[in-house]
């Protein structure tokens, strides 16, 4: 039996460059009745770039509570609305879990629209093992407690990514240093765009580096496991 309830789709959009989006994301965009944006402004430019007449509304972390109970009511009566993040894949470390789980307690249809996401773009330049890895996303901005999650890391063996603002770049290298030692890593910047650059090295290698150059852009940090040489 067919619902009447419309469909929320997760529509993936390019890390940096326009060109990396599908064609499906595209058809999506052009197709549903609304689009809800973590940046209207930085989704305008994309749907600019397509001529695509969309209607936008903002669903940031400060309204997503409020926003996703009346985008749900929209979906209950029937309009089908596409969410997206600024960039990549939604809800990875972005807004849009309330509005995913109210959904699914609704039994409102989801459907994945497949894309860009810079976890996984870092994670295959990265030349670090990948046949399983953690994502821990971005950890703790206080010093204290993020040392304290990083703790908890520090014997994984598997590869970590993570993501880090410029201006806390320089700090979280130090704590990496301070609680996990001297360890491969890759730090990934601006991916995708102009600016576009790729640092492989150690940690201490990596703060000599961003303490002599100003830390500008979006990070992704991929950081080599715990080995069994260190356990010696």
């Amino acid at each position: 039996m067919n619902t009447p309830f419309g469909t929320l789709y997760l529509v993936s959009t390019p890390i940096g460059n326009l060109e990396d989006i599908t064609l499906r994301a595209l058809r999506i965009l052009k197709e549903v009745d609304l689009i809800a944006a973590e940046d209207t402004r930085q989704t305008r430019r994309l749907l600019t770039h397509y001529d695509i007449q969309t209607p936008l509304t903002s669903y940031f972390e400060g309204n997503q509570q409020m926003k996703g109970e009346k985008l749900i009511e929209r979906l209950k009566a029937g309009e089908t609305i596409a969410l997206v993040s600024d960039a990549g894949t939604p809800i990875i470390s972005d807004p849009g879990y309330p509005l995913l789980r109210g959904c699914i307690a609704a039994e409102i249809p989801i459907v994945p629209i497949p894309g860009a996401s810079a976890v996984a773009t870092a994670a295959s330049i990265s030349g670090l093992p990948l046949h399983n890895f953690v994502f821990e996303g971005f950890l703790s901005p206080k010093s204290g407690k993020r040392k304290r999650q990083l703790g908890v890391l520090a014997d994984e063996e598997r590869t970590l990514i993570l993501f880090e603002s410029p201006h806390r770049l320089r700090r979280f290298l130090e704590d990496i240093l301070d609680v996990m030692g001297e360890r491969d890593l890759v730090i990934a910047r601006e991916l995708t765009k102009r600016f576009e650059e790729v640092f492989r090295g150690t940690v201490s290698e990596a703060l000599e580096k961003f303490r002599n150059t100003e830390p500008r852009g979006e990070f992704t940090i991929v950081i080599a496991g715990f080995s069994a040489k260190e356990k010696k």
